[in-house]
């Protein structure tokens, strides 16, 4: 579907529906006009299941599947909180996504949902059970003429999972971008090739020092913005300099009358912290907050792939530096044209293989072999020069 058309679509379902939504008598409806009007489905009632029969410790119905994208859809009334625990049949009380987790979970392997929704008719909390404790993508109903393409993933699943990392990248990118600029204006010659590689190094640094605060690389979690936020007040520059330099080294050979916030910091090997003098200079209130709250605080790195930080890390150099220095991302949907037809298909088909099988120690002795043999296989790569006129 064109996107002109699935706006104008999106637009007359967001009319129908608003201030609409009956869990028992209109679910079916809802979900069947979706992906007919909004996602172009031509057999919808051929493409969703509802009521599907889960057996708990008594038997429970699943209020919508789509097995052939791996969607689950928990489904609620309009006035329904979907961040508030519900009263179960069995005396727990349980959020709708985590209802709807325990459903996916007393699944085969096999059926098993990688996406579950969790719906009121006016917000759609996309979880993606890849990142089970990240929080969900929320969509509101009003929004969706303009966020369609969001919920792609209950058609296309690796359209969507593109979207979502493409999207990651640019909101990154971004943000990166705003922090390259308000940096940059901060040097006493920022045109110089000095200064502009010392931005460099110091942007791709910073932007490393977040993801791993947000993955659990540097061990706790948020450490960087304790420690930087501790400082505000005092010397931002010192502090990056101090954080970059025990980053460096190893614990034994740190002076041990260090700040504790310091020393707990693991040593990162890799040349990423070695060289000790690069410009830094003194930053702005403004320019620290934008560092300590939007960059460090806010912005949840740890949902980026590491497949698409070649276009961060790109982000933070210069035009210019990238003509001269001859570097150009490639981008995640351009990778999996190579690699899905040369291995990656065969792998995930072998892999949904194994999950099938029903004898639990054959299942598990294939695994173990699986993992095995793909634990030591090893590509290379070949550089490739494009010619341009």
């Amino acid at each position: 579907m064109k996107e002109s058309r699935q706006r104008l679509a999106a637009r007359k379902f967001v009319s129908h529906w608003t201030g609409r939504g009956d869990e028992k008598s209109d679910t079916q409806s809802f979900w069947l006009a979706l992906l007919r009007d909004v996602f172009d489905v031509p057999t919808p009632f051929a493409f969703i299941l509802f009521e599907k029969r889960v057996k708990l410790k008594n038997v429970s119905f699943i209020d919508a599947e789509i097995p052939s994208t791996h969607v689950l859809i928990e489904q609620k009334n309009s006035d329904v909180d979907l961040t508030k625990p519900i009263l179960q049949s069995d005396g727990s009380r349980l959020t709708p996504f985590q209802q709807a987790e325990r459903y996916n979970n007393r699944l085969p392997y096999s059926q098993r949902s990688k996406w579950i929704i969790v719906c009121n008719f006016r917000e759609f909390h996309v979880h993606d059970m890849e990142r089970p404790d990240s929080p969900p993508v929320v969509v509101l109903l009003e929004n969706l003429e303009s966020e369609a393409h969001v919920l792609n993933f209950l058609v296309d699943e690796t359209q969507t999972e593109t979207y979502r990392e493409t999207q990651l990248s640019i909101d990154a990118g971004e943000l990166v971008g705003r922090l390259y600029d308000a940096l940059r204006s901060q040097y006493k010659n920022p045109d110089s090739a000095e200064s502009l590689r010392s931005l460099n190094i110091l942007c791709v640094r910073l932007v490393f020092c977040f993801y791993a605060e947000d993955a659990g690389i540097l061990g706790k979690h948020n450490c960087v913005h304790a420690y930087l936020n501790k400082r505000r007040d005092a010397d931002i520059r010192r502090a990056l300099m101090d954080l970059f330099e025990t980053l460096d080294t190893l614990p034994e050979d740190r002076d041990p009358y260090l700040e504790e916030d310091l020393l707990a910091f693991p040593y990162v090997n890799g040349g990423l912290f070695a060289e000790r003098n690069i410009e830094i200079p003194r930053l702005t209130p403004e320019v620290t907050e934008l560092l300590i709250r939007e960059c460090s605080k806010d912005f949840d790195w740890s949902r980026i792939s590491p497949t698409i930080f070649g276009a961060v890390f790109e982000s933070t150099l210069n035009p210019e530096t990238r003509r001269g220095g001859g570097m150009h991302y490639t981008s995640i949907e351009n990778i999996h044209k190579v690699i899905d037809p040369l291995f990656l298909e065969d792998l995930r088909t072998e892999l949904k293989e194994i999950f099938a099988i029903s004898t639990t120690r054959t299942r598990e002795k294939s695994y173990v072999n699986f993992i095995n043999d793909w634990g030591h296989s090893r590509f290379s790569t070949r550089p490739v020069v494009l010619a341009t006129s």
